[in-house]
């Protein structure tokens, strides 16, 4: 069943139209990721998802609802919440307030003790660092900063910008297997990613974005291992 639906979904900045008529579905349960070059709408459409970007064609329904018109603040009540690109932390502020600030639209504030015990579960280290500035942490600690902050809205779907970014290797093999165990714990996962094998390594399904459009769509598993795919986003050669 689909959680998330963007059917012919258009995005203009002036008169440059950055996606044009796209549909991508995301059914619940599942991690579903998008790739593609710098400048191919991968961020747009997340921004579009997230209301921050108004479309110009288009519908996007989520739990069979139209939110296409809906403020960005009140997806967050439905549901939906997102780490950005570019990690987006309060620095001037701890790892415990940062947090806090993810739970803002939430109605149940007395229960977000549960909360931060399960972020705290999945990232020892934000616990271990939560009197701390956001702002004097390193870029891995940050990004768990980030999706711990989503998480305390207790999103359907997590909507994740570059995640990987600027990260060591290492890190970001943590920061993947932590992803896994979010979607484990029953969070539906739509990832951007421009590392594309850990992308679709991970994803059970995937959309390759070109210059605004989907140009293709399919299981992370075949797209790992599509010719065209590891030509132009894996370092590979198509085969002969």
């Amino acid at each position: 069943m689909a959680l998330l639906e963007l059917t012919d979904v258009s995005v203009s900045y002036g008169r440059i139209e950055a996606l044009h008529n796209i549909n991508v579905s995301v059914d619940e349960g599942r991690i579903v990721t998008l790739i593609g070059a710098n400048g191919a709408g991968k961020t747009t459409t997340m921004r579009a998802i997230s209301g921050l970007r108004p479309l110009s064609n288009g519908r996007i329904t989520f739990q069979g609802e139209d939110i296409s018109r809906l403020r960005a603040d009140l997806r967050v009540v439905r549901g939906i919440s997102q780490a950005p690109e570019g990690r987006g932390v309060f620095p001037g502020m701890t790892v415990a307030d940062n947090l806090d600030m993810g739970a803002y639209a939430r109605k149940d504030r007395k229960n977000l003790g549960a909360e931060f015990d399960h972020v705290y579960d999945l990232f020892p280290r934000l616990k271990e660092r939560r009197t701390q500035t956001a702002g004097t942490m390193s870029g891995g600690e940050q990004q768990m900063l980030a999706i711990g902050r989503a998480l305390m809205a207790k999103p359907k779907l997590l909507l994740l910008d570059e995640p990987s970014m600027g990260l060591a290797p290492l890190i970001v093999k943590q920061i993947f297997d932590i992803l896994r165990q979010i979607n484990a714990d029953g969070v539906t996962i739509l990832v951007v990613e421009q590392n594309a094998s850990k992308a679709l390594a991970l994803a059970d399904w995937a959309y390759v974005l070109e210059t605004g459009a989907v140009a293709l769509d399919g299981s992370g598993s075949d797209l790992l291992v599509d010719d065209r795919v590891r030509a132009l986003y894996l370092g590979g050669e198509v085969a002969s």
